[in-house]
């Protein structure tokens, strides 16, 4: 069977965690999309991680962990990840990567810092990992595949060709130093003994996995409104953030994946630029900020302080329509119990018309957020094990967000451990079956 693990909106919804917990009872783990611009904070008995490019389920020594065709994939990251998990005891995982995988150069990352500079104001807060630049050349069909690493002949000519293209860009536009190929040749040597003895065909290594009945869990990065389609395009990622790129990004049939674990936090986060209906600011944000997540609310990969908001009903029933969502993990909810009262989104109002569409993005950047004020309900809610044992209050939100956002809440994160979960037979979910 297989199960998508993915974010409704922003990103850092906490799907590392949810990903975490599941691949208990899971066989295989796999990252379908994205690079290591963006992680998953997972706290687990060995510690407290922040990953990058392994799958959050690489700690438990059942799993295999496999790194999809669909990853932009960082060769020196992937293998930094692995020494660093293995330093704190973490059992050396099982590992695979995808031959048809493409690989993040050098020069993407020096690329995607040069274009930065060059908008100055007008950038897109890029992390600066390369990922523009590197799905850029493979739809420009100039990337370098894993596969092939391992023919010489090829691998030469394709390096002096690459970066003819790239040192008139970096002569002209950008006044930077030239690629030398021996150079680049030497790095990709390098490469080569790096993730040697984890190439596979992960395409037939699935299909096999499949037939013998395992269980695979597809893990996405980011969420619905970073995907460059249906997100909040321009300010978006340079993959597709949804469940159904999970068949193409890992080489299955679309037909295979049975369930989409669709995280929502049960407050709004966002890392970069680009249009945030709900977004607070302030004292109301930073203490909002400081008290989120484990250890606040800062980015894996950049430490960049989120932007924080009130809980988006909007774009949340948007982000679980776009993934084919059957079931919402709740998250972060612990977080919560300081406030007296909880805003919650409700609608947006664009040009004196109100709405509870999520609209294009030119009307996006004009939208103002519709409240609705819900009551607190006071409490510490970490350590409740049992649904109906959380405070009313608290379940009158949940139960308030889900019949806004019109999916079942079938998972509750309330802290940032494993154990940290409730499990809830949601009304929705009984009505569907």
């Amino acid at each position: 069977m297989v199960k998508a693990v993915v974010g409704a909106n922003w990103g850092d919804e906490g799907k590392g965690k949810i990903t975490d917990m599941l691949s208990e009872k899971a066989d295989i783990i796999v990252r379908f999309q994205g690079g290591a611009n963006a992680g998953h904070t997972i706290v687990n008995n060995y510690g407290k991680f922040a990953l990058h490019t392994l799958p959050s389920g690489v700690f438990y020594d059942h799993t295999t962990s496999v790194i999809g065709n669909g990853v932009a994939l960082n060769i020196p990251a992937l293998f930094n990840e692995i020494n660093e998990i293995c330093e704190k005891d973490v059992p050396t995982p099982k590992i695979l990567v995808s031959d048809r995988a493409q690989i993040v150069m050098p020069y993407h990352i020096l690329f995607d810092q040069y274009e930065e500079e060059r908008l100055g104001g007008k950038s897109f807060g890029s992390t600066k990992s390369g990922i523009a630049p590197f799905y850029s050349d493979k739809y420009a069909k100039i990337g370098f595949q894993v596969s092939e690493l391992f023919d010489e002949e090829t691998l030469k000519d394709k390096v002096e060709r690459v970066c003819e293209l790239k040192n008139v860009l970096l002569e002209h536009m950008y006044h930077k130093p030239k690629l030398q190929a021996e150079e680049l040749l030497a790095t990709l040597h390098e490469y080569r003994e790096m993730v040697a003895p984890y190439v596979a065909d992960v395409s037939l290594f699935l299909d096999k996995a499949m037939k013998a009945g395992k269980t695979i869990l597809l893990e996405g990065q980011l969420g619905t409104l970073k995907d460059p389609d249906h997100g909040i395009y321009p300010m978006v990622t340079s993959s597709s953030t949804l469940a159904s790129y999970g068949a193409i990004g890992a080489g299955i049939p679309p037909y295979e994946i049975k369930e989409i674990i669709t995280v929502v936090k049960a407050y709004s986060s966002a890392v970069g630029a680009g249009a945030f209906v709900s977004e607070i600011f302030g004292d109301e944000a930073n203490e909002l900020r400081m008290r989120g997540g484990d250890g606040g609310e800062f980015g894996a990969t950049t430490g960049r302080p989120r932007r924080m908001g009130w809980f988006d009903c909007v774009a949340s029933k948007y982000g679980c329509r776009l993934q084919g969502t059957t079931d919402v993990a709740f998250t972060v909810l612990d977080v919560l119990g300081y406030l007296d009262e909880i805003p919650v989104c409700i609608g947006y109002e664009v040009d004196g018309a109100v709405t509870t569409d999520f609209p294009v993005t030119v009307k996006l950047e004009k939208a103002k957020p519709v409240l609705k004020v819900l009551e607190g309900w006071k409490e510490d809610i970490r350590g409740i094990k049992e649904y109906e044992q959380l405070p009313e209050k608290c379940r009158t939100y949940i139960e308030f967000v889900e019949e806004q956002i019109g999916y079942p809440i079938t998972m509750i994160s309330n802290g940032p451990k494993r154990s940290d979960i409730i499990y809830r037979n949601s009304p929705l979910k009984k009505a569907e079956s």
